[in-house]
């Protein structure tokens, strides 16, 4: 609207409802505003207009403002979580405006007050929440010299991390690992493409990210001195972004946050690193169309809790390269595997529940009914968990057990407290379990022994008035009444009062009705407050507990993920990585975890050896062959040992990884101005410049975007760089026969190929990897398969013939519609052509083959 809505002359001229409407969102302009008006939350002007495009939900008018219809939309309250979940969806955030004053007393419009802010990065709503994917709000702030640093919160676990960032490719990966829900960014941040896939992106001011401000926050939210013991004072730029971070979930929340406990720096020389190629091209937790199905995850993920698979995909992005912690991981699913304890763990643990995030809506003090329920159940569960556990030995287990201890007075506590199946809200009562507390004992049974007195009321005055169908009835607006139909009307007595007139019935009241109706609900009022208040107590009993909490919520996950990883063991037939120091990939019968799930057809299973001595395979073969499967199936093997994992092959020597690259496929991205190419090269720059000897490498049909020479002179130099300079582990794919030179030329390289056999212009794939170069490509093979027009096969061959002899493929006359295709030199053809065009081997005997075989022989 062309008027200025919030200035003071404006908001004076607006009715008194409206002018409360207008200061209120004042302060929230750059979100959505719910302001609750009865059993509805409703949106006016822009709001009102963009929530009912978003939610596709009806627009109508109330009163004007500057001679103009104010728009106006709303939801109705008891589903407004399904609406919330949709925006969030949308990146959208919502501020809650609830009432807060008492109607009876309230003179103007009932006093309002935004509670809580929802934001894509903060919701803790069970409804609103992915309950297999993490949640995370991230802020990112860039130093002057280019550093970035990057602050990332789990408002459902507490977890709170930072991460310094050298360039845009370690930022771009984090980001990629990550996927913040919302993400906080410095109004004057420059790299914007980083960051504009991201659905929540929120600019904040400057002021918002200073090192200082940031300091201070953090260690009152910590209540520490400084932040020396957590090894983050150094990193200024994280730091930042902390700050930043820490104030918009304390602006948005309204409430103290006693679960974050802790910052983090993650320590990126502690992981094997994945750049955001790789993450992609190995498709860990997304596939490349941006779905779940096919993935690792999809094959490793059989866990009990849905923290459990939170934890299992934040191992999946963060292999980690100490073999102390990853030993500790594979001692302890070998000795489940031998204990024959995967089912009973795995039964236990889905008795369990979430208790990750419960504890958090705990600290947020925004957990409902159930939620206590079933960390009551959780703890109830710890008793047989602890029993099972008593049969292992492993460090590993061994320091689960003692972080999830049975906590007797907590879960007495709550056994007491709550029914054993609460409704979903506690706004409506019936929550507190009778025994708890004898006042809120009293007002329930008042209001329940008026029960009996309505029916002995009823009994008598339907003796008294001799009107067999009189009943006492109740509702909200008019309270107890006494219900004659018209039929009886004649015989109601005259001290009977007429509350109400309907159709076919009378209401009326009595004095001894009405002080009763008083009785009752006071009672159940009275009730209705102190269990509130008794509820709201039970948070304050619990928050002492809330540390052990968390500390048992992270042991549980992590015994969900590695008793997963014991029955996709045994399930899936993989066997125990040897992890050694050393230059070494030794992997025997080795099968891709993920193509072997949805092939019909059994798997072929491979080996792979690379040491300091073949630290490069140069691999060639047909398209279609599996050159791709084979690499992608050594890295996935290397990573799961690198996360924990049993894997996929009969054994698997591993020696020290840093980094995975992967350089496989490519597309446009149009959005940033790179072709293929340059989306190709781009990925190989970042290789080599960033690969170390302890790295391993997947190249795969470099050089294909551009010229023959060019693609080959650049597939040549890049893999001697790789060998020569770099020294990395290497599988180099490639469709440049001229690359299976380069063994005889450098020791370190080998040559393999994937098999298959061709005949009578077809070919089948045998998916062997078998020593040595390929013979050929087959690519004329593979595009008659693809269903290439036969005519254009026939024409190809020619051209092939005419390239490998040297000669111009211009001299090859074009395909005809007859489909004869003849060939045309410009000099004198040799009589021999003549002969071999006019032969038909189809339609030949062998002897007839053989003496036409000797003949054309004669003739050269």
């Amino acid at each position: 609207m062309s008027i200025d809505l919030f200035s003071e002359h404006t908001i004076s001229q607006q009715t008194p409802m409206m002018q409360q409407y207008l200061r209120i969102k004042k302060d929230h302009r750059e979100i959505l505003l719910f302001y609750r008006m009865g059993d509805f939350y409703e949106l006016f002007f822009d709001d009102a207009k963009r929530a009912a495009q978003l939610l596709d939900i009806s627009q109508t008018h109330r009163g004007k403002a500057g001679g103009d219809p104010i728009p106006m939309a709303g939801v109705p309250y008891h589903a407004v979580e399904n609406y919330l979940a949709r925006l969030v969806q949308m990146g959208e955030s919502v501020a809650i405006c609830e009432q807060v004053g008492d109607p009876a007393t309230s003179k103007g419009p009932v006093d309002r007050k935004v509670v809580r802010i929802v934001t894509p990065g903060t919701i803790s709503d069970e409804a609103l929440l992915q309950e297999r994917q993490d949640n995370l709000l991230s802020a990112v702030w860039q130093q002057d010299k280019g550093d970035f640093g990057l602050a990332y919160l789990d408002i459902n676990s507490g977890r709170f991390n930072i991460v310094e960032a050298a360039d845009e490719e370690a930022l771009n990966s984090c980001l990629q690992r990550i996927q913040p829900a919302e993400l906080l960014y410095p109004e004057n941040f420059k790299p914007f493409h980083l960051i504009e896939g991201f659905k929540g992106c929120r600019r904040r001011p400057l002021w918002e990210f200073d090192l200082d401000t940031a300091t201070k926050l953090l260690c009152q939210q910590f209540e520490t001195k400084d932040l020396i013991g957590f090894g983050v004072a150094q990193a200024k730029a994280g730091l930042i972004a902390a700050g930043c971070l820490m104030q918009y979930v304390k602006d948005t929340q309204r409430i103290s946050l006693p679960h974050i406990r802790a910052i983090t720096l993650e320590q990126n020389d502690l992981n094997v690193i994945l750049d955001a190629a790789t993450r992609k091209n190995l498709e860990l937790t997304l596939n490349l169309s941006g779905g779940f199905e096919n993935t690792l995850a999809q094959v490793l993920d059989k866990t009990a809790t849905a923290m459990g698979s939170r934890l299992l995909k934040r191992w999946i992005h963060t292999p980690t390269r100490c073999h102390k912690t990853l030993n500790g991981r594979l001692d302890a699913l070998s000795e489940l595997i031998d204990t024959g304890l995967i089912p009973d763990i795995y039964q236990s643990l889905r008795n369990i529940s979430d208790v990750e995030r419960i504890v958090a809506r705990l600290a947020l003090r925004s957990a409902r009914p159930r939620d206590l329920s079933r960390l009551r159940n959780a703890l109830q569960e710890l008793h047989p968990l602890q029993d099972l556990l008593t049969h292992t030995s492993t460090k590993r287990l061994d320091k689960i057990k003692r972080s999830s201890p049975i906590l007797p007075q907590l879960q007495s506590l709550l056994e007491n407290a709550i029914i054993d199946n609460p409704p979903v809200l506690i706004r409506d009562g019936g929550v507190i379990a009778p025994g708890y507390h004898a006042e809120l004992d009293e007002w329930r049974a008042l209001s329940q022994g008026a029960t009996d007195t309505l029916e002995k009321l009823e009994q008598r005055e339907r003796e008294r008035t001799g009107i067999a169908t009189l009943k006492i009835g109740y509702n909200r607006v008019h309270g107890f009444y006494i219900e004659v139909s018209r039929a009886y009307s004649d015989q109601v007595p005259v001290e009977y009062v007429r509350r109400q007139t309907l159709k076919n019935n009378e209401r009326y009241i009595i004095p001894e009705l009405k002080e009763h109706e008083d009785k009752v609900l006071g009672s159940q009022s009275k009730a209705l407050a102190l269990e509130k208040k008794l509820y709201e107590e039970l948070f304050d009993l619990i928050e002492s507990n809330l540390e052990q909490l968390q500390i048992m919520s992270a042991a549980l996950s992590e015994l969900d993920v590695l008793n997963n990883f014991a029955e996709r063991a045994e399930a899936l037939n993989y066997q125990r990585p040897m992890l050694v120091d050393g230059q070494i990939i030794d992997i025997e019968q080795g099968r891709h975890p993920v193509v072997e799930q949805v092939m019909k057809d059994p798997f072929i299973s491979n080996p792979i050896k690379l040491s300091q001595e073949r630290k490069m395979l140069i691999i060639t073969g047909p398209n279609m062959g599996g050159k791709s499967t084979y690499m992608r199936q050594t890295a996935l093997i290397v990573l799961m040992a690198h996360i924990g994992s049993f894997v996929p092959a009969s054994s698997a020597k591993i020696g020290l990884i840093d980094r995975i690259f992967t350089r496989i496929g490519a597309s446009d991205d149009l959005a940033s101005g790179r072709s293929t190419f340059m989306v190709e090269m781009t990925e190989t720059a970042n290789i080599l410049n960033n690969a170390t000897q302890h790295s391993l490498v997947l190249m795969d049909e470099i050089g294909r975007g551009t010229s023959t020479y060019d693609g080959l002179s650049l597939a040549w130099a890049t893999a001697e760089y790789l060998a020569n300079q770099i020294s990395a582990k290497t599988l180099f794919a490639t469709h440049y026969f001229e690359l299976t030179e380069l063994p005889d030329q450098l020791p370190q390289l080998a040559n393999v190929h994937l098999d298959a056999v061709e005949h009578n212009d077809t070919i089948a794939f045998m998916h062997k990897v078998l020593d040595g170069a390929a013979s050929k490509s087959f690519g004329l093979q593979v595009a008659s398969l693809a269903g290439v027009p036969k005519p254009v096969i026939k024409q190809a061959k020619q051209k092939l013939h005419m390239l490998e002899n040297h000669q111009s493929v211009s001299e090859i006359s074009p395909v005809t519609n007859s489909q004869q295709t003849e060939l045309s030199f410009n000099e004198t053809p040799h009589p021999a052509m003549d002969t071999l065009t006019r032969l038909d081997p189809d339609n030949l005997t062998p002897r007839e083959a053989l003496q036409a075989l000797y003949k054309l022989k004669d003739m050269l």
